[in-house]
């Protein structure tokens, strides 16, 4: 089934099968792999995506039910305002040990730096939850999105 995507700024013509998430649809038909799989089940946010500005997670949402509505990837996410500041932050706290999870860490924190924009820490605990990282950078996350913000943490 032919499906046109509009993925950073730009429409993707594909055709895959209506059921196919849009998580493979990103990485294995069109070769954008900065979003991960993770678990399969929408519960570790590494396969997290802007839609509409909003974060989903990629992994179980069908390519066919994003319609006409804008798709930022990691690729994308640092030409918004929020996410190149999310970017910066990152690289100037050193946030990434294995880096596996933070494509969506980066997701999560940029969509809600742009709904929030001086976000407290019951903000970012609501907005990061389901956001796992296995190597524990918790801490370092919370300073980067404060940072981001123009807060120090």
């Amino acid at each position: 089934m032919a499906t046109t995507l509009k993925i950073n700024g730009e429409q993707k013509t594909v055709d895959v099968p209506a059921d196919m998430p849009l998580l493979w649809v990103l990485r294995d038909v069109l070769g954008l792999t900065g979003t991960k799989f993770g678990c399969g089940i929408a519960q570790c946010g590494a396969c997290t995506v802007h839609i509409d500005g909003k974060p989903v997670r990629s992994c179980v949402l069908p390519a066919s039910a994003v319609r006409d509505r804008p798709i930022t990837t990691i690729e994308g996410v640092g030409a918004t305002d929020a996410g190149a500041k999310v970017q910066k932050a990152w690289l100037d706290l050193e946030v990434i040990q294995c880096g596996y999870c933070q494509s969506g860490q980066i997701m999560s924190a940029a969509a809600l730096l742009a709904s929030t924009p001086n976000p407290d820490d019951s903000d970012i605990d609501a907005a990061m939850a389901g956001n796992i990282c296995r190597c524990g950078t918790y801490v370092r996350i919370r300073a980067a999105i404060k940072q981001a913000a123009g807060r120090r943490s």
